[in-house]
C-alpha cells in the first residue's frame, strides 16, 4: 500500500518535472525568436531612416534652391 504511494508520488513528481522543463524550453523559443525578430525590423528601419534622411536631405535643398529663385 505504502509502496504503491510512494510510487504515485515519485510519479507525479516526474511529470510536474516534465511539465516545468517543457515550458522552460518552450519560453527560451519564445525568446530566441522574439530576438531574431528584433534584428530584422531594426535592419528594416535603418533602411527606412536611412530613406527618409536622404528625402529630407533632397526636400531641404530643393527648398532652399526655390528661394534662391524666388520662386
Amino acid at each position: 500500500m505504502k509502496d504503491q504511494r510512494i510510487e504515485k508520488l515519485v510519479a507525479v513528481a516526474v511529470n510536474i518535472t516534465k511539465l516545468l522543463v517543457i515550458i522552460y524550453l518552450g519560453f527560451i523559443e519564445v525568446f530566441k525568436i522574439i530576438k531574431s525578430l528584433q534584428k530584422l525590423i531594426d535592419a528594416e528601419l535603418d533602411i527606412s531612416r536611412k530613406w527618409a534622411s536622404q528625402n529630407y536631405s533632397i526636400l531641404k535643398k530643393r527648398l532652399a534652391e526655390q528661394k534662391i529663385a524666388g520662386v
